[in-house]
């Protein structure tokens, strides 16, 4: 049985990505990108399909992991009767260069050791043939290779690469792979230990760049490296989570592909990056995302590839168990082809963002915001499978309006600066009618609360939103009835589901865990409303539920106290880099600041109502729903 959600570490190049449990054993890793099909799978099966032992021989009696202070240098110490060592594990960061590198260390005693090297490509479809050349493993299937070698003998069996040693106290013992597609792989490096010393400089030097100055700062600092690692270097792209088919139901069938990048979070993403000094990085994601979408700016993708290809299907790799008998393991993910129309607002939020703090634009920006204008005035009355893709049909989702709205809103502020050009009136009564369809149709005017989709009286965590794209106000009437009732209808000790477990439009079975974001949304809700000592009760305990090193997938069985979803889940750690801030302003009294990178600029603008760091992206409108609101 595979080791636990929880009991993970992340590692990445920024380019790929691989997952390293408490007994040292690496069953998860992707090259030379983080969507490449895995070369160590037992994460989603056993240890046949592709995993790297690397472990005392006899039982552990204690075992610590931890990152190297600010880095994506993991350690893992394991002390077993005979003595103690401790294992050094990164993904160097070089362009030109896939590779992995351990190093392991004696700390006490003398200690009989054992690695198991077991590469399987194509999720642990495939063995390739090893062949030992002068001391370094060489290892092809198709069109795949690696290069393998040690500082100790290393024997080929059975196609592993295995060798069995003794570590005494302050004897190392260095380890290393590369690994290649369409061509030979570049050979190991000669000094692992220096290339582990420059992989941590690296990551320190990235993480002194850091502004934040609030409290929390270790979790918040542990997210941002997470994030940062989930980017890929090359385009900018930053993907949802760097796993496949971790279930949201231990045993079920929501099982997704997450190593691609959505739309829908980019924009508290880039808010994430920009309030904490990491300027380049949400450049470079804005301007992935307008690289994606001006290819086809009238049928936009949900998600893409992180070289911005939109081309995405759907199997399943039916020769693998599943993480704990989770089946299908899914490749791919076929919600890129759903209808989805709140991410037409989340694009223009996303260039708005980044024109108010500064970002140097491009001139195609204003043709590309237009055209995508003109195609959400085209759609907005139509159903659509709503943020949480429904795979059980179509409805008018409150959320999904509300970020229609965003789209309107954010172009007639540009037009009003002067930096877009287009019908401003026209646009204003467009904004004007969606609000008014939205409390015609998706409001409870008898509870005074928003509903999940017309016609319905389910409630939905997404309703939380509303407050943080500045549809309303956090401290308005409906937005704080429509928080309380999400907090009474859909919390399971205190934590968020997503919606109702019994949802006709969910289509799938099973009831899926707490989805961590959503109760980030409800800490920042609570923190902008005023409730200020709610907010830190259930941020701390979120921050609570980060395992030993930091880390938070997609969701949370209350029940087992496991964790569930892919991991790490990049909207989760966004959700808790923004929500420290929040909290944080809101206990220094800076209620008045929606944007922390322009505060001045704006608490003018909102009149101290409806902010937030994350994303109260706009004036909360305090006047009737006929005038307008810039």
């Amino acid at each position: 049985m595979p080791s636990s959600i929880n009991d993970h570490a992340f590692l990445s190049n920024t380019r790929g990505s691989a997952l390293v449990d408490r007994s040292g054993c690496i069953d998860w890793l992707c090259l030379p990108r983080f969507d490449s099909p895995a070369c160590f799978a037992a994460l989603l099966g056993t240890p046949e399909h592709g995993c790297w032992e690397l472990a005392p021989a006899g039982q552990p009696t204690r075992t610590q992991q931890r990152y190297r202070d600010d880095t994506l240098v993991v350690e893992t110490e394991i002390e077993v009767a005979e003595g103690t060592v401790c294992i050094a594990d990164c993904m160097p960061i070089d362009p030109d260069c896939a590779e992995v590198v351990r190093v392991v260390r004696g700390v006490s005693g003398r200690v009989p050791m054992k690695m198991r090297f077991r590469p399987r490509f194509q999720f642990g479809s495939c063995t390739p043939e090893l062949v030992d050349r002068d001391g370094v493993v060489i290892g092809h299937a198709g069109d795949e290779a690696l290069a393998f070698n040690a500082s100790v003998p290393c024997r080929v069996e059975e196609g592993d690469v295995r060798a069995d040693f003794e570590l005494a106290a302050g004897d190392r013992v260095t380890f290393a792979m590369t690994f290649a597609r369409g061509g030979r792989p570049t050979d190991p490096p000669m000094d692992p230990d220096s290339a582990l010393e420059s992989c941590a400089e690296w990551w320190r030097e990235w993480a002194g760049r850091c502004e934040y100055d609030g409290p929390w700062r270790d979790a918040v600092m542990r997210s941002l490296l997470t994030l940062k690692g989930l980017i890929y270097e090359p385009t900018g792209g930053i993907i949802a989570a760097a796993t496949t088919s971790l279930p949201e139901v231990a045993g079920g069938c929501r099982n997704w592909d997450y190593r691609f990048c959505w739309l829908r979070d980019a924009t508290f993403t880039l808010y994430a990056l920009l309030g904490n000094g990491y300027r380049d990085e949400a450049c470079k994601w804005r301007d992935w995302l307008v690289d994606a979408v001006r290819r086809e700016p009238l049928a936009m993708h949900v998600l893409y590839q992180v070289d911005c290809d939109s081309e995405m299907s759907e199997a399943t790799a039916d020769w693998l168990p599943g993480y704990r008998d989770s089946r299908p393991v899914r490749i791919g993910n076929e919600a890129g082809r759903q209808f989805q129309l709140d991410i037409r607002g989340e694009v223009l939020d996303v260039l708005h963002v980044g024109r108010e703090n500064g970002l140097e634009g491009r001139e195609h920006f204003w043709d590309l915001q237009v055209a995508i204008l003109e195609d959400l005035e085209q759609h907005w009355r139509e159903p659509d499978r709503g943020i949480w893709e429904m795979r059980g049909g179509e409805a008018h989702f409150v959320h999904s309006k509300a970020l229609a709205w965003v789209g309107f809103d954010r172009c007639i502020r540009a037009a009003r600066e002067g930096l877009i050009k287009g019908p401003v009136e026209h646009w204003c009564e467009v904004r004007d009618a969606i609000r008014a369809d939205i409390y015609e149709h998706g409001f409870d005017r008898e509870r005074g609360i928003f509903v999940q989709r017309y016609g319905a009286k389910d409630l939905d965590a997404s309703l939380l939103l509303l407050p943080l794209v500045g549809f309303v106000a956090a401290d308005s009437p409906e937005a704080m009835a429509t928080a309380d009732a999400i907090g009474k209808e859909l919390a399971v000790d205190g934590l968020l589901r997503r919606y109702s477990p019994v949802n006709p439009l969910d289509g799938l079975p099973g009831v899926e865990g707490a989805f961590l974001p959503c109760s980030f949304w409800m800490v920042d809700n609570l923190a902008l409303s005023g409730r200020v000592k709610e907010a830190r009760h259930l941020f701390e305990r979120l921050l609570g539920l980060c395992n030993h090193v930091g880390l938070l997938s997609e969701e949370y069985d209350i029940e087992t106290g496991d964790m569930l979803g892919n991991i790490p889940q990049g909207l989760t750690h966004v959700g808790l880099i923004n929500s420290a801030r929040i909290v944080a302003d809101a206990e220094r009294g800076r209620t008045g600041q929606p944007d922390p990178t322009r505060p001045e600029q704006q608490s003018k603008e909102q009149g101290g109502r409806g902010h937030s760091p994350t994303g109260a992206r706009a004036a909360a409108p305090d006047t009737p729903l006929t005038e307008e609101t810039p």
